[in-house]
């Protein structure tokens, strides 16, 4: 079955005019305009209809002009004066001049509504991008716990943050409304409360990156270990590069603001953070061998063969990612003809959703990434992507399958995707994204600066010499050259009067890389954890069939089931990997540990000795119940206070997500001197439950709402704290 829609998808590389329609695997999409700008889009299963609307462009393709017509009113459906989900206010309708998320999703999420105000709608209706950000803004309700205004993270992995971490993605929206002074106030305030809190309780200083889930690739199984679907104290542990770029841009609009606000020293503190982030990412996360940013790494920096095109579309957008890193990055990623598939490899034991899919607003990103890096073809294949998938489906669908851009494939227990909503607000953002930015060239200061491969001039001149957007306020004309050589349209001589602007373009060649169409689609699956028992001066170590080994983060040789392990100084973490026949690996085992561990019981504050002068790592045996693994608010997270004889306090975060049994919390790290007793106290920390919005939160969709509307919840059940030595060297194969 694989191998037949693959070949059906590579006989279909060669894209059509599309100008009053398209073809795709034998289905036929037509369009038609009428005399006053409607357009009736049609396929062998129904059509739609849609009216004249504010904004327009001409082109000489119905089609494009038609669905940038769709997306007007997709977004015109999404703007509502009320929303409702049902694991808040039991259901029941919250007012809010605001965007819904999609038909499926009738609510505001803080990363949905973010990026899709950054992809643009920031220009489509300022007024409600605003209500929806402020409706993610909250205060505290908890009286001891520190008091401001902070961006929320919304339920999801382990009970939230700082599992997940990304809600900093609400300042990457925020940015294009600082017009209005008292929302730029908020913004202000929130970023400074925001970026503290994460400083504090999600910042690793050892790597110098902020720990945390994946942005938006956030059904754990599906990006992640399978084993991590009820283990998600890994992902707490672990460092994503989505994420950290993220809270790169977010200390960027910092440094910018304090500026703006006279505070020359904050800026600094901000700019200088921000740039050692930007050295940390580069540094832990680009893999040389792949030229290419991976997705995410462990929590000892054990590297992952896993990449996704969001992380690396913002590494690049964002500067983080720059010169030959940039055009690396995007041209090494691979794509298949109907699209850019969200992660890198597939997973073969895994359903259509994130895993063997395309998602139109990644595809946004990634086209603004090859905008940034002038890369034609990549250009080209997203846009194309991008109206495929809404002319298919009437629709700005939440996401497609890999192979068909199908909406829906059966494939038994991996059928998907698994959830797919019409109207999808960044999906809406991304199609208006695709006419203003990757077609017209319009920036964010308002600047004309299209970079439009010569491969997209029969679809969107056909025969004529000029292409125009109409907004509210602004024209845009684009002027083809009489003749052109070249393989990328930028601007020549530009024109304005009033709110007309004419850009004659002229044609410019470019490197080009070819897209990758070549990679393979799945990644192995991963193998069983390695086994280790004590056999004389080492270890023991068994493994399923043969691996490659990993000891404390790094390579440590292949094993063919069964092989030893010198005696390490210190903790030693073993995990396993399979390399297939094209040098791809699967994800990581779960890690088995072996050395010295000392138990730690009794009540608080406890204490232990330290037998010898160094580095120790400490986490503690917890059960946290109060909410599913896959969503709530009620994530533990404390500090641990250690207070050693002849050395200054230590505070270490520590997070225990919401789990099935008993397992180990997140973990730290600290330093002791030989002989000195050392006092161990569990002091209070922060949780989304402490923030006022969530006493709205009453979760009647099957779970219990803990933490919610009957009070903040930030415990777990502890049992003993585990501390062992850390090891001085990560070994030698």
């Amino acid at each position: 079955m694989l191998s037949l829609l693959l070949a059906a998808a590579m006989a279909a590389t060669t894209a059509p005019a599309w100008h009053d329609g398209l073809d795709w695997h034998g289905v036929h999409i037509a369009i038609s305009r009428d005399a006053q700008h409607s357009y009736t889009l049609a396929w062998p299963y129904g059509q739609r209809v849609i009216a004249a609307q504010p904004l327009s462009t001409d082109t000489a393709s119905p089609l494009f002009d038609g669905l940038f017509a769709m997306a007007q009113d997709d977004l015109a459906q999404d703007s509502v004066s009320a929303i409702r989900d049902g694991a808040f206010d039991h259901g029941q309708p919250i007012p809010c001049q605001c965007f819904v998320t999609g038909l499926k999703w009738p609510y505001v999420w803080t990363r949905d509504l973010s990026y899709a105000i950054d992809l643009g709608l920031w220009r489509f209706d300022p007024t409600r991008s605003r209500n929806g950000l402020k409706f993610k803004l909250s205060g505290v309700r908890v009286p001891s716990a520190p008091q401001g205004l902070y961006a929320m993270q919304d339920t999801g992995s382990g009970g939230s943050w700082p599992i997940s971490t990304d809600r900093v993605v609400w300042f990457l929206g925020a940015r294009h409304l600082l017009d209005d002074k008292a929302f730029a106030a908020d913004v202000y305030k929130a970023l400074g409360n925001t970026l503290a809190q994460d400083r504090l309780y999600a910042f690793d200083a050892a790597f110098g990156l902020y720990r945390g889930e994946t942005s938006f690739l956030d059904w754990r199984e599906q990006s992640y270990p399978a084993w991590t679907a009820d283990q998600v104290t890994f992902i707490a542990q672990s460092f994503a590069l989505s994420t950290n770029v993220l809270h790169y841009q977010a200390l960027q609009l910092a440094a910018s603001l304090a500026d703006a606000h006279h505070d020359a020293k904050a800026a600094a503190a901000y700019r200088t953070s921000a740039a050692a982030l930007k050295d940390a990412i580069n540094a832990h996360f680009w893999r040389a061998d792949r030229g290419m940013y991976m997705s995410y790494i462990g929590g000892d920096g054990t590297p992952y063969d896993s990449y996704d095109l969001l992380g690396i579309a913002l590494a690049v957008d964002s500067g983080v990612a720059d010169g030959e890193r940039a055009r690396q990055a995007l041209a090494n990623y691979p794509a298949w003809p109907a699209g850019s598939p969200v992660i890198w490899p597939e997973r073969s034991d895994q359903p259509i959703y994130h895993n063997r899919a395309i998602w139109p607003f990644v595809s946004a990103y990634a086209l603004r990434a090859a905008r940034t890096t002038e890369q034609p073809a990549r250009i080209a294949h997203e846009i194309e992507s991008v109206m495929r998938g809404a002319a298919l489906y009437g629709s700005n669908m939440e996401n497609y399958e890999l192979l068909t851009q199908g909406q829906h494939v059966d494939e038994g227990k991996l059928s998907g995707p698994v959830v797919n909503s019409p109207r999808q607000l960044w999906s809406v953002a991304a199609y208006l994204a695709v006419v203003t930015e990757g077609v017209f060239g319009l920036d964010e200061d308002g600047s004309v600066q299209p970079k439009l491969p010569t491969s997209l001039v029969p679809m969107l001149f056909g025969q004529r010499h000029a292409i125009t957007l109409d907004l509210r306020n602004r024209r845009i004309t684009l002027q083809l050259p009489e003749n052109y050589t070249g393989n990328l349209l930028v601007a020549g001589r530009t024109a304005t009067r009033g709110t007309a602007t004419t850009v004659m373009l002229k044609a410019v060649q470019v490197p080009d890389p070819p897209l990758r169409t070549d990679a393979p689609l799945y990644a192995p699956v991963a193998p069983a954890a390695p086994l280790a028992r004590a056999d004389g001066d080492g270890w023991k170590i068994t493994t399923d069939g043969k691996v490659r080994l990993y000891l404390n983060g790094q390579a440590y040789g292949s094993v063919d089931g069964d092989g030893h392990l010198a005696r390490q100084a210190g903790l030693a973490c073993l995990s396993a990997t399979r390399v297939d026949a094209h040098g791809l690996e699967s994800l990581h085992s779960p890690a088995t540990c072996v050395g010295e561990v000392t138990k730690v019981t009794g009540n608080w504050p406890r204490t232990w000795t330290a037998p010898a002068s160094g580095n120790y790592r400490v986490a503690l045996d917890y059960a946290n119940d109060h909410g599913p693994i896959n969503t709530g608010i009620t994530a533990a997270v404390k500090m641990l206070v250690i207070r050693c004889d002849g050395s200054d306090e230590q505070r270490l975060p520590i997070v225990m997500p919401h789990s099935v049994r008993t397992q180990q919390s997140t973990w730290g790290s600290f330093t002791a001197k030989a002989g000195s007793t050392c006092h161990f106290a569990l002091d209070d920390g922060f949780n989304m439950s402490y923030l006022a919005h969530f006493a709205h939160y009453t979760a009647d969709n099957g779970s219990d709402g803990n933490g919610g509307s009957s009070g903040p919840l930030n415990q777990a059940e502890v049992h003993a704290l585990l501390v062992a030595p850390l090891a001085t060297d990560r070994g030698t194969p």
